[in-house]
């Protein structure tokens, strides 16, 4: 990625909705330099989709939680059984599968602490796979409004691989011309 490519997916970040023609203009290219690169993106899977942000208070869901769960037997399809099941209750906004402790966390937004105990007590402690779960209450939660590439720590120092304007140029144009 270089920078054209990082101000694209930070713009767009930002903002999804804004036209092509506007994202052109506030990068300082033409439009049909920024469509190209955005749909680069996709096809690199560096953009994998536009989705609209909800506001979880306006959706009757301002209570949110953390549920961490360890479940027995470890194996693959209990894991994978109990990932999917878990998905499909309307409790719940996230799985994610973890290493440590627990096996899983998942996130959990409702009406207000009784909720959080009817989903735990009606839901989750249902389940004869679940050995143990604990409960973690979020008060707060600050998304970073823009991610970035980080570093990539396998690579030679960007000083000693950075190739030429020209070069980069070049492999620009032999890029373009090959459709990738």
């Amino acid at each position: 990625m270089d920078k054209l490519d990082s101000a694209i997916i930070r713009h767009l970040q930002l903002n999804a909705r804004q036209s092509n023609r506007e994202l052109a203009r506030q990068l300082g290219v033409a439009p049909s330099t920024s469509l190209e690169r955005v749909r680069a993106l996709e096809e690199r899977g560096v953009i994998n989709g536009y989705r609209a942000e909800l506001n979880l208070s306006a959706l009757n869901r301002d209570y949110q939680a953390f549920v961490a769960a360890q479940v027995r037997p470890l194996s693959r399809s209990v894991i994978t059984s109990f990932q999917e099941s878990v998905a499909e209750h309307p409790e719940v906004v996230g799985v994610f599968v973890v290493a440590g402790g627990d096996d899983f966390l998942i996130h959990v937004a409702v009406q207000n602490n009784e909720a959080l105990h009817a989903f735990l007590m009606d839901r989750l402690s249902q389940r004869r796979e679940i050995v143990g779960f604990r409960t973690i209450v979020i008060f707060q939660h600050t998304p970073p409004p823009v991610l970035t590439a980080l570093p990539d720590t396998n690579r030679q120092p960007q000083a000693a691989q950075a190739p030429s304007r020209r070069a980069q140029r070049d492999e620009d144009a032999r890029r373009a011309r090959s459709g990738g």
